[in-house]
Order: structure tokens, then sequence, then C-alpha cells
């Protein structure tokens, strides 16, 4: 049993909160414009969730084949890691990535014969950016395209497809949605590599943080944030959101409070409490989307 415990462990399954999200507000718009299928929300549920956990896999069995990830940097400290531990192979961490992309997969194809094979490419983007965010030769990563490419699938790419599953069309009104959400998920690894800036400049990696300096990428950090509710507020006034939109703002004292954190002290946990706030941002925002559906 113990290895089941730390193939789950492995996938990072507290980070599929975002998934889940992103897959439920689209489901949430296109049932606003009528069309809802339970089905195709589980599926499409269930294949974003395992292509994340395969991507976090791969993610760590490149880190630590390549050296940045070793016993006693942050990321093994604050969270399992159990690679690093000794408590699985990187065989037995591929085999897991393997078998996960190949559900997903299979899933996908499924949903593109029924739904639309524009799904096809949609699915082709995710695969190709989740396995060369670490792996050789792209490592986008490590140099300083991981950000943008975090933004671009948890925001439009999983909103915009979850919308097109149940609509069978695209949705102008579900991109600008995803944008304020797709922000705060990639300020996760932005957090992430503003902490790590020392360690990952003594490995030769150029992140975001690394080439504007700590002080510019904290400023960037907060401004990202502002903006995101910003843009929730001005979208629930003048559209194309809800009123009901607005109960997003309860999540803003969080928001604040880690600002202020982040600028006093990086904490170790930094990428943990952005993903926190992304979380509570993204439960109100689904929750506003599903009153707005029933009343």
């Amino acid at each position: 049993m113990n290895i089941y415990r730390n193939w789950i462990l492995a996938s990072r399954p507290w980070s599929f909160s975002m998934t889940a999200i992103s897959v439920s507000v689209g489901s949430a718009l296109a049932a606003i414009d009528g069309t809802f299928s339970w089905a195709f929300y589980l599926l499409a549920l269930i294949a974003g969730v395992f292509m994340h956990a395969a991507t976090n896999l791969i993610n760590d069995y490149y880190d630590v084949k390549s050296g940045v990830d070793f016993k006693g940097v942050s990321t093994g400290i604050y969270r399992p890691h159990p690679l690093l531990e000794g408590k699985l192979t990187s065989r037995q961490v591929l085999i897991e990535a393997c078998v996960l992309y190949v559900v997903a997969t299979i899933i996908g194809l499924y949903l593109a014969a029924d739904r639309g094979w524009p799904l096809i490419g949609i699915g082709l983007i995710g695969v190709f950016a989740s396995i060369t965010y670490t792996a050789p030769p792209f490592k986008y990563k490590y140099i300083a395209l991981g950000e943008l490419s975090v933004f671009l699938m948890w925001g439009p790419l999983m909103v915009m497809g979850s919308y097109f599953i149940q609509r069978q069309a695209f949705s102008i009104n579900a991109l600008l949605i995803s944008i304020p959400f797709g922000i705060l998920v990639a300020l996760v690894l932005l957090a992430n590599n503003i902490r790590d800036i020392s360690h990952d400049r003594s490995k030769g990696i150029r992140t975001l943080p690394i080439i504007i300096g700590e002080r510019n990428g904290l400023r960037l950090y907060s401004t990202l944030v502002i903006l995101a509710y910003a843009g929730m507020i001005g979208m629930s006034i003048a559209g194309p959101l809800y009123m009901w939109s607005l109960i997003v703002v309860l999540s803003l004292p969080l928001a604040l409070k880690l600002i202020r954190q982040m600028m006093q002290k990086i904490p170790d946990d930094a990428d943990a409490q952005t993903a926190k706030l992304d979380t509570a941002f993204g439960l109100l925002l689904v929750a506003s989307l599903v009153l707005e559906g029933l009343i």
C-alpha cells in the first residue's frame, strides 16, 4: 500500500484544485449559456487532473535527474517529495507519469471524437507544454517562460477547452473570464521562482525573477494580484461577468496579507500560500457562476 500512497503524494494532489476550478469555470459558463452535461464535465475534469498529475511527475523526474532538485532544497522541505526521499525510484515516477498521460489521452480522444476535433489541437498543445516544461531539449521553465505557459494552460486553454466540450463552440467571454484566474495560477510559479533565485542562479537557470531581479519580481507579483482583482471587479460591473461575481472580493484580505508577507520576507512555502489564494479566489468565482446559473 505504501507505494500507492507515495504515487499519490508524488503527483501533488493538493494542486489539483487549480485544474478543478479551471474546468468548473468553463463548464459553468457553458451552463449559463444553455448547455451542460455532467458526464462531459466529469470526463474533462478527470482528463485535466490526470494531465496535471503527469505534469507534476515529469517535472520532478527531470528536476531530480538534472540535479536541480536534491535533498535539502526548499521544494523537498515544505512538501512531500517521494522521489527525493528515496520512497520511489525514477523509473517508478516515469512509469506513473506515462500511465497518466495515456489515460488522459484516451479520454481526450473520446471527447474530440464526440464533441469536436478542435479538442485535438488543445490536447496537443497541453501535452507538449506539459512534457517540455523541464524535459530536454526545450526545458522552457529554465528560460523564463514557465509563468507564461502556466497562465495559458490554466487560464485560456483549460477554461475555453472545458467550455468547448459543453457547447461545441468557443467563447470570447470565456477567454476574458479565464484571464484573472490564469494570472493567479501563474503567480504560484512566480512565487516559487522568487524564493529560489539563489538556488536557480547557482544551477545556471534563468527564471523571470533572475532576469528582472528580486525586487522587480515582487513588484510584478503584487501588481498582477491587484490586476486580477481589478479585472474581476470590472467584468462583474461592466460584463461579461455578473454582480454575483463580486463575492470574489471576499478573498481580497487574504491577497493583501500575502502581498505584505512577500514584501517583508519571502516564506519557504510562498508557492503553496499563493495556491491557497488561488483556491479561495477560484472557488468564489465558481460559486458566483453557479448562483447566476440557478437564479
